[in-house]
């Protein structure tokens, strides 16, 4: 359409600027339920290579759909009756150590043994520096609203989580019907290359969740069997926390491993030689993952170099925190594969 009264111009184009600032402010708004939605195909893509594997075994995909969700709904009611009354008694554990924490500082029992542990460091005055900010009301009014919007957190988290888990289970029931669908979608000349990628990048997505749900258990395993060799405080809450931070790829399981270390510090304060030893075997762990147990699972689901890995993983947690980190390494391999069987070969025919 050619316009040429600049005052139309000028109307069509405020127009789609209205429209395009309409557009981002409903992508914005709609975020959070995108984020769900991203999820859980992304989850529901890890579930498909087990869905395929049944169906090679002879049984139709029905079959195998049902089989696939009655294990994850039993794996999930496994987890609650088997781990959540565990971390729920070593949780009210902990908080009955509380007044116990709140009688070692009040009586100086603390305040000795870190002049006695830390001979050089001024004690007195930090401690000076503790009861003045305490003494301020603004503060505790600040922790008190802290606790609040970190309970209104977990409370949200948690009706994700099961949102989540609903549309996981609906896309891993519909997720060849969702294929087709898309793959309608595309020009006849070009939808048997088209589904050949997609089933590629399908596939190795699939192969990806596996392989790091595979490393989050080999942590949360072995986590739960160390600390309960050593005598460590709470195995069973240290060892499911391993496992979620083992989830999430390239910082996960340092970011898990160092709040370990630090709740086991706090609450067994007397233990230094067991806290260090939990610090030894993260680190030993740390690096048997990295160079052991992470290039031996993933090497299977996705050949991504590792630079590639750390700037994709980086990138991803920047622009939609965990999410985006979890996506983003089969991102990465999927581009790999667009330019590797795509751009590539248009190159060399030029």
């Amino acid at each position: 359409m050619k316009i040429q009264n600049p005052f139309r111009l000028g109307l069509v184009a405020g127009l789609g600027v209205l429209v395009a600032l309409a557009i981002g402010g409903a992508l914005v708004n709609l975020a959070t339920i995108l984020t769900y939605v991203g999820a859980a195909l992304f989850l529901a893509l890890g579930l498909d290579p087990v869905v395929t594997w049944f169906e090679k075994r002879g049984l139709p995909r029905w079959v195998a759909v049902v089989l696939v969700l009655i294990g994850v709904v039993g794996l999930v009611t496994g987890l609650v009756f088997a781990i959540v009354p565990v971390i729920t008694e070593q949780v009210n554990r902990l908080i009955s150590q509380v007044p116990e924490l709140i009688r070692v500082f009040s009586d100086g029992t603390a305040l000795t043994w870190a002049e006695q542990t830390f001979p050089w460091a001024d004690i007195e005055g930090a401690r000076d520096e503790v009861v003045k900010w305490a003494q301020n009301a603004d503060n505790i009014t600040g922790i008190f609203g802290g606790v609040l919007a970190t309970a209104a957190g977990i409370a949200t988290g948690a009706f994700g989580v099961v949102i989540v888990v609903i549309l996981m289970l609906y896309f891993v029931s519909s997720l060849n019907t969702l294929k087709r669908g898309l793959y309608k979608m595309v020009p006849a000349s070009k939808r048997v290359r088209f589904i050949d990628l997609a089933e590629q990048i399908s596939q190795a997505v699939g192969r990806y969740v596996m392989g790091q749900v595979a490393l989050a258990l080999c942590n949360g395993v072995l986590s739960f069997i160390f600390l309960s060799i050593i005598g460590a405080e709470y195995p069973a809450l240290f060892a499911f926390i391993a496992f979620l931070g083992s989830l999430i790829p390239l910082v996960g399981t340092i970011s898990g491993s160092i709040l370990i270390v630090l709740v086991q510090l706090i609450v067994n304060p007397e233990s230094l030689a067991t806290v260090i030893t939990m610090a030894i075997y993260y680190v030993v762990y740390m690096q048997v993952e990295a160079y052991v147990l992470s290039p031996n699972i993933m090497k299977r689901a996705v050949r991504v170099p590792g630079v590639v890995v750390v700037i994709a993983a980086l990138a991803g947690g920047t622009l939609l925190g965990i999410l985006g980190a979890l996506v983003a390494i089969p991102v990465a391999a999927a581009v790999l594969l667009i330019v590797e069987q795509v751009v590539v070969p248009r190159q060399n025919a030029l």
